[in-house]
C-alpha cells in the first residue's frame, strides 16, 4: 500500500509567528513532523512513500534526501510548488499505482494506535474510501461532512448542519476510483482539496467517516505545544 504526504505548502503562518523551521521540519516532541509520518506509515505497511515539497526550501529537499538513503521503505520525493493541496494530490497521484493508498498532510497529528486500526480496517473493506473524522475542532475553516446513520457519507459543507457530527480530520484512505475523480477534477478547473472530496460523492463514490478521538493541525506556533501535550496523553 502506499502511503503520500502533501508537504508543499509555505507554513507562512508559523514563520511570521516565529517559527524559524520549514514545516515539515518543525519538531514535536524531538521529531520532525514529516520523520513521525514516514515511521509511523512505514510501522502500517507502505511499500512505498512518495512526498511532495515546494521548490522553494532546500533545507527540507536534503532532509528528505537523507531520509531517502536511510529509510527501511523506499521513498519518492516530489519537488514543485502548485497552487493547492488538490494540485499536489495530483502530482503525487501520478506515482500511485495501488489499487488502495493512503493520503495525508504533513501537519496533521494523531496517535499511532488509532491511525493503525484506520489502516486495517481500511485494508479490509471494498469501500471507495474511508476518511479520518473527529468531533474536535480546532480549525479555522473546518470542513463539516454528514452521515447517515451507519457513517456512510452523504456530503461535505463549509458550514454545519443537524446531519453534521464531524469536520474532516485531513487523512483520506482511497482507491484509484478516487484519482478518477481527481483527474475529472482538475480537467473542469476544480480547485481545493474540499471541492474534490465533494466530486466523489457527486461521483457515487461510497465513503465512510471513521471516527478518530482527536487529530490537531500545526499551522500556528501555539499549536505545537498542543500537538506535543496531545501526543504525551493529554486530551
Amino acid at each position: 500500500m502506499t502511503f503520500a504526504i502533501i508537504a508543499a505548502g509555505e507554513g507562512s503562518r508559523l514563520s511570521q509567528e516565529g517559527v524559524a523551521l520549514p514545516k515539515p521540519l518543525v519538531r514535536l516532541n524531538g521529531t520532525p513532523m514529516i520523520d513521525r509520518l514516514i515511521q509511523i506509515f512505514t510501522h502500517n505497511g507502505a511499500n512505498k512513500i512518495v512526498i511532495i515539497i515546494n521548490n522553494e526550501s532546500s533545507i527540507v529537499k536534503e532532509h528528505l534526501q537523507r531520509k531517502q538513503q536511510s529509510s527501511e521503505v523506499p521513498i519518492e520525493l516530489i519537488i514543485k510548488s502548485t497552487p493547492s493541496s488538490m494540485h499536489s494530490f495530483y502530482e503525487l497521484s501520478k506515482k500511485i499505482s495501488d489499487e488502495k493508498f493512503c493520503l495525508t498532510t504533513v501537519d496533521t497529528i494523531f496517535r499511532e494506535k488509532e491511525f493503525a486500526a484506520f489502516i486495517e480496517e481500511f485494508k479490509q473493506t471494498q469501500l471507495d474510501g474511508y476518511m479520518a473524522v473527529t468531533d474536535f475542532i480546532d480549525d479555522e475553516k473546518p470542513l463539516y461532512i454528514s452521515t447517515d446513520a451507519r457513517l456512510n457519507i452523504t456530503g461535505f459543507h463549509d458550514t454545519a448542519n443537524p446531519e453534521c457530527k464531524f469536520i474532516s480530520g485531513g487523512i483520506y484512505c482511497l482507491t484509484q476510483a478516487a484519482i478518477r475523480t481527481l483527474e475529472g477534477c482538475m480537467e473542469k478547473g476544480i480547485s481545493r482539496m474540499r471541492n474534490f472530496q465533494r466530486q466523489l460523492v457527486t461521483d457515487g463514490l461510497h465513503l465512510k467517516a471513521y471516527p478518530f478521538h482527536k487529530i490537531v493541525d500545526v499551522d500556528h506556533a501555539g499549536d505545537i505545544i498542543k500537538a506535543e501535550a496531545f501526543l504525551n496523553g493529554a486530551d
